[in-house]
């Protein structure tokens, strides 16, 4: 599966710019707990390895024992594989290590796809030299009468082994480490919990629906992880950032587990720039302390970022802040640096107004205000490449301005990266096999539609953790045909509809293949043969299962291999975002206002993806509403916020950012 290393650091380019890594200013009380961020996920997964490596060697050299207490999911990924990586290559040996791991789901056999027995061997265990005996992990097969004591013996183990002088933490969404779910009492020990919703749904992926994952999972309690000598808790990706910022800057509450890790005197937290976002040494690092004690300056995004962060906070467009405004809210220093609030508020609004564009793809004859590549701008018509992960994120993300820019007479090609199998209902591949078998019969094809259709049915009501192959088909037929519907209905020619099923994600389950040269392949060949002046791609990083931060990881490494082409020296990369998130006003480059009928258009081409209406198979979240809906509130709230700050108001604003711009 792509490890969040693979993912955040194959997309680490989309986010440049000055990051503050180190210890906050003294007298700091804005940050509760120790923080380390990284780049990227893939250099802070190889410094933990290096901190638990270097653990094991010194006890091995003392000739004793190391006790690890270790986690599972997509976030440790990374530290496994450099760990597989420093035994074979460098000879680190684990022959002194006793694990124990956080947490198992119940029932649940350890061979099932998802157990944590089975990813464990895969991911660590069958790779390095530590003994079978010194492996512990909870038994998912356990009876519900023995569970007690099963719990209580597991406790036992950890203290005769001497107790965890290393724990592994990954964070979910509701704050939970191991399975501790919100309200988990600090002093709780290894038990049987309830999952929480959320859990749930974020784990649906993996069982093939929500209604498939176990209700209960036994889990290390907060006490039991507490008592570990040493953590280190590891969050990954964007959608991680509201609720790390929750845990670290937040006091101790017990609706947010990790929390009270802040209570431990040696607990960290070690993130990435996707997850560390939404600390306010990023969002607001004026209200932290001096930018110069934090080795930073007040650049031209950070002023933009100030400026309306400022006017939200006091509620006034911003050509009506004063100075006043700036000093009683923590800006005196942007005003010493950058002269008074008359001419900064000029600067800000017209930067923002310069963002307005009704042609995205540019207009004859007259320039672009927009930020750009001026070699690249004048040329029209253009040629333009749309990736998009799923076959609905194109019409979810940008179906505004993918319709405008086939009627404004651009050469527009669409490239769904992925199937979209494993997010159609079996219910709705078993309708489409039975049309397919009345069609047939309809017009006389023969038996064989009858034996295939038969044969399918039986898969689908089996039920099992994956896809067949055959069901696999399906479903990514189902997926093509609504994708090419809606293309079509965009204006898309369909000699410029293209489906790439990159190699990463065909396994038949949730969990992925790491990216491969052949990913990024045929991403690569679909571009040199289009030779694109504007390429768009998803940039909606807090997408919960992660295949759009690795398809624009894809994107941004072929291009990279194509850097020495002539076409690709002018080229734009457009990023848009769509049902997770939307852009914040300061990260937009090009904002593209929709009418109250192109929101319609856009509408009606989500509703050709019909296999995702009315109820997703995996929302991603506990959000209620459809993603046509998501996107339509995103929009909108964009274009509020414009209108708030004192630019003219629209119906709905799509917004993007330029790759090469993007920064803090």
């Amino acid at each position: 599966m792509p490890s969040d290393s693979d993912i955040d650091s194959a997309a680490g380019p989309v986010c440049p710019g000055p990051v503050y890594r180190g210890p906050l200013p003294p007298g700091n009380t804005v940050e509760r707990a120790p923080v380390t961020v990284y780049d990227a996920a893939g250099e802070a997964s190889r410094a933990v390895a290096q901190e638990i490596a270097d653990l094991v060697a010194a006890r091995a050299a003392a000739g004793r024992q190391v006790v690890l207490g270790l986690a599972t999911g997509s976030t440790p990924v990374g530290v496994y594989r450099e760990l597989v990586r420093l035994h074979r290559e460098e000879g680190l040996s684990f022959r002194n290590v006793v694990t124990f791991n956080l947490d198992e789901y119940w029932p649940l056999s350890p061979d099932a796809p998802q157990s944590y027995h089975r990813f464990m061997r895969e991911q660590l265990f069958d790779h390095i030299d530590i003994e079978p005996t010194a492996v512990h992990i909870p038994d998912g097969t356990e009876s519900r009468a023995s569970l007690l004591d099963a719990c209580a013996l597991y406790e036992e183990r950890i203290r005769a082994a001497g107790g965890i002088d290393l724990q592994l933490l990954g964070i979910g969404r509701t704050g939970h480490i191991g399975f501790n779910e919100p309200g988990s009492p600090v002093e709780s020990r290894t038990r049987l919990i309830t999952l929480d919703r959320v859990t749930r749904a974020d784990a649906a992926g993996d069982f093939s629906g929500e209604r498939n994952v176990p209700r209960q999972a036994i889990t290390m309690g907060v006490g039991t992880i507490l008592d570990a000598r040493r953590i280190l808790l590891l969050a990954f990706g964007e959608h991680k950032a509201p609720v790390v910022r929750r845990a670290v800057e937040q006091a101790p509450d017990l609706l947010v587990t990790a929390s009270v890790l802040q209570r431990h005197p040696d607990a960290r937290f070690v993130l990435d720039r996707s997850a560390a976002s939404r600390l306010s040494r990023f969002e607001s690092p004026w209200l932290v302390g001096p930018l110069e004690a934090m080795g930073l300056g007040w650049t031209e995004p950070l002023t933009r970022k100030a400026v309306i962060w400022l006017a939200q906070q006091v509620g006034k467009p911003i050509l009506k802040l004063v100075d006043e405004d700036y000093n009683e809210h923590g800006l005196q220093d942007l005003l010493s640096a950058r002269g008074r609030a008359y001419d900064l508020n000029i600067e800000v609004f017209r930067a923002l107004q310069d963002t307005i564009t009704g042609w995205p793809g540019g207009r004859p004859g007259k320039p672009r205000r927009i930020r750009g590549l001026a070699s690249a701008a004048e040329e029209f018509p253009k040629r333009i490449v749309v990736f998009s992960p799923h076959p609905d994120d194109d019409v979810i993300g940008m179906g505004g301005t993918f319709i405008r820019l086939c009627e404004q007479g651009h050469e527009v090609h669409v490239a769904y990266q992925t199937s979209g199998s494993m997010a159609v209902w079996d219910e709705s591949a078993e309708r489409h096999v039975e049309f397919a078998e009345e069609w047939c019969r309809a017009f006389g094809i023969g038996d064989a539609a009858g034996t295939v259709a038969g044969h399918i049915r039986g898969l689908l009501r089996a039920g099992a953790g994956g896809a067949p192959d055959e069901v696999r088909t399906v479903k990514a037929l189902i997926r093509r045909t609504e994708a090419r519907a809606a293309a079509r209905y965009s204006g898309v020619a369909p000699e410029r509809i293209h489906f790439l099923d990159l190699p990463f994600y065909e396994t038949g389950t949730v969990r992925k293949r790491p990216v491969g040269a052949e990913d990024v392949r045929i991403v690569a060949e679909l571009l040199d043969r289009v030779r694109p002046h504007q390429v768009y791609a998803a940039g909606d990083l807090a997408d919960p299962h992660g295949t759009h931060r690795v398809c624009l990881g894809i994107v941004t490494k072929a291009l990279a291999e194509l850097g020495d082409r002539p076409w690709a020296e002018r080229c734009e990369v457009w990023l848009y975002r769509g049902a997770w998130q939307e852009w914040e006003p300061h990260e937009i480059d090009m904002a593209v206002p929709l009418s109250p009928d192109e929101v319609e258009r856009k509408r009606l081409a989500i509703f050709k993806h019909e296999s995702q209406k009315d109820r997703s198979l995996f929302p991603g979240s506990t959000d209620a509403r459809e993603f046509w809906q998501r996107a339509e509130d995103c929009t909108r709230e964009t274009a509020r916020l414009y209108d708030t700050l004192g630019l003219p108001e629209y119906e709905a604003i799509e917004g993007f950012a330029l790759l090469q711009h993007r920064g803090s």
